[in-house]
């Protein structure tokens, strides 16, 4: 066994599950017992198991793979198995390290089992394998190659190649495939079925065609200096990346905004100093711009010498729209924050934002001591935590924490700690009677004022059709709006369309009896589910969201011109304030609190709700109390002055 590999062939960095020569893995891959072995190794990595698909994905392909490089006579190439990019938690199914000339070379190798797959109806770069939506192979595998030219340090002075190899594939499906891809940059990167790799080959062919006839075995000094690497952002990647976010209007700070971006400079500068050690909180309630914030400050940081920044958010739906903004060159930069910290972070120079970070993960199984684990393995291996929060968007028990507990880690870790809250909101039309107003309805005594506002299209809907065709006229008028709810039906639809429709709300009035039907948003993890269908982080914003319901997973951190909300029964008006009724929630997350414990995370669930809507939003509640309480407040077309104005 190779002095790189331990137990189950695993190299001391956790970034990969195997590692030693092709030879190696052929001898292993004869061990019944070897996938269970990385499955564990996996699982000590990455906290979890892998899943059922991922199994059967390493013991179809792994197999498939390494009986073509042998045939090749590639035994002494050094091969990584589900390599971790850094920066990054995705991950390479196998990657080829050897030399040429005395350069390093990597070879990128996609693995995918696929018979069949279809062109998508909309994306571009996309197909359709079965429900699944899946970037196409040779746009994956050129991600990876770029991914390594900007991460990799240029010491190293690497030289990356790729293909994907579809083992099951026919020669018409890989003849398709690469057909889509000719004349673009991912045409650059082969795609080889079975057909293309036959076992009675010449091994020179063979090798050829895997991008290996002209590379040899690396010394085990070049693989040991790959393995040891401490990857970071390449300044190419960096000047990218601040002249995205320098040029993007979304990103620009005024009033407070800056005055925020001055202090985070001034924990930057004392880090210059040779003095890190700090942690930072910006609170501040919905569209206090505190995401503009924090993009904006990536920026800064890209263009300082030695930078090494991340931004990072616990929830998937930001990172996706932020990275779209930016650009896909941003990953790694800009990435989701789970369980897994990103690697390669430097204790003297190293700033992460951390966004939204209410929705961290923070309940008491992930802490060690009276702090979140999270946050204490952050500040550890980073020389400044800046955190961007709003108390009042905590909505699951798992998640979240204070300013009173942040500014404690930092006087018990012996760091500097700063505070700077932020007043002036630019969201809702910049009404600051509007979110004042949500605020006390949505405090547990509900004491809320009349609303008398002038400055924000406020109403409330007699029902639901009513709300989609408030929604469905701004649309057609060239505007953004959504439907959002409660989590208080079923949520059991398949990612993909069709979707199942959900929300049900039945409803009766002088014409009769009515039943309203919706489906939930897509869960789907890309942009497009399907025609006019996008993704769950996509909902907010791309074609065809309005025609979904959204809730405040895929709401949260986002807004758009008019916002309809439709309040379930899981929390009621009562004359002594507002009930909560956790048995009416089919949110897991939320299952077995007490009605005591429930009222806060609905509270806040829909005051995110309420606040994302910039020029106006429509309330309606399933519950007639709640909703005649409503009516008694706001009125059912008190705004309907200021709806005639924004809809000329």
């Amino acid at each position: 066994m190779s002095e790189y590999t331990v137990s189950c062939g695993c190299y001391r960095s956790r970034m990969h599950i195997f590692g030693g020569t092709v030879e190696e893995a052929s001898v292993r891959l004869a061990d019944p017992g070897f996938v269970a072995q990385c499955a564990k190794r996996y699982a000590a990595v990455h906290g979890r198991p892998p899943g059922d698909g991922e199994l059967t994905s390493w013991s179809e392909s792994w197999p498939a793979l390494v009986r073509v490089l042998v045939a090749a006579g590639l035994h002494d190439l050094h091969l990584l198995l589900e390599y971790e990019l850094p920066g990054s938690s995705q991950r390479i199914d196998a990657l080829l390290l050897g030399q040429r000339a005395g350069r390093l070379v990597a070879v990128v190798v996609e693995l995918k089992q696929w018979t069949f797959a279809a062109l998508h109806p909309v994306g571009a770069g996309m197909l359709m394998v079965g429900n699944r939506e899946v970037l196409h192979p040779g746009r994956q595998v050129g991600g990876y190659v770029a991914y390594l030219n900007d991460w990799v340090p240029a010491e190293l002075d690497l030289e990356v190649r790729g293909l994907a190899f579809l083992h099951n594939a026919s020669a018409e499906l890989t003849s398709h495939l690469s057909a889509l891809a000719a004349g673009g940059p991912s045409g650059a990167f082969p795609l080889l079925g079975a057909d293309d790799l036959p076992k009675d080959t010449e091994a020179s062919l063979l090798a050829g065609r895997l991008q290996c006839a002209d590379v040899e075995p690396a010394d085990r000094q070049a693989v040991s200096d790959f393995l040891l690497a401490r990857h970071r952002p390449s300044e190419s990647l960096l000047a990218r990346v601040a002249g995205t976010i320098e040029g993007h209007d979304g990103f620009r700070l005024i009033g407070d905004q800056d005055k925020v971006r001055q202090t985070i400079h001034r924990a930057i500068e004392a880090i210059e100093r040779g003095r890190p050690g700090h942690i930072v909180a910006v609170t501040g309630g919905p569209g206090t711009g505190k995401t503009a914030i924090a993009a904006r400050v990536l920026g800064d940081l890209c263009l300082r010498e030695d930078a090494n920044p991340r931004l990072l958010s616990p929830s998937g739906t930001l990172t996706q729209q932020l990275t779209r903004a930016v650009g896909n060159t941003a990953k790694g930069l800009i990435s989701t924050l789970t369980t897994t910290l990103p690697r390669g972070l430097s204790k003297d120079s190293s700033i992460v934002l951390l966004d939204e970070a209410h929705r961290a993960r923070t309940d008491a199984l992930r802490r060690s001591s009276e702090f979140p684990d999270l946050f204490t393995r952050l500040i550890r291996d980073c020389a400044a935590l800046v955190l961007f929060l709003d108390e009042r968007q905590i909505v699951r028990p798992s998640e979240g924490t204070t300013l009173d507990e942040l500014r404690r880690l930092a006087r018990a870790r012996g760091y500097t700690f700063a505070h700077i809250d932020l007043t002036t909101q630019f969201r809702c039309g910049g009404s600051r009677t509007y979110l004042d107003w949500v605020d006390a309805l949505l405090a547990e005594d509900g004491q809320a004022p009349v609303w008398q506002g002038t400055d924000y299209d406020l109403a409330i809907a007699g029902n639901p059709a009513e709300l989609e065709d408030w929604v469905t006229t701004h649309q057609h008028a060239g505007r953004s709006a959504r439907i959002s709810a409660g989590f208080c039906w079923p949520w059991d639809s398949p990612p993909t369309p069709p979707l199942a429709p959900e929300v049900s709300i039945p409803w009766t009035d002088e014409t009769g009896d009515h039943l309203w039907q919706r489906p939930w948003n897509s869960g789907a993890g890309g942009i497009l589910a399907g025609t006019d269908t996008p993704g769950r982080a996509f909902w907010a914003t791309d074609r065809g969201g309005h025609e979904q319901i959204g809730c405040v997973y895929t709401a949260q951190g986002m807004e758009y011109d008019y916002s309809a909300v439709i309040l379930g029964e899981d929390i009621t008006w009562t004359p002594t304030g507002w009930q909560a009724r956790p048995e009416e929630s089919c949110d897991p997350a939320l299952h077995g609190l007490s009605p005591r414990q429930y009222l806060r995370y609905a509270l806040n669930t829909y005051r995110v709700l309420a606040t994302r809507g910039t020029r106006g939003t429509r309330l309606y509640s399933t519950d007639s109390d709640t909703q005649n309480h409503l009516r008694a407040l706001a009125g059912p077309h008190l705004a309907g002055r200021n709806a005639q104005a924004a809809l000329r």
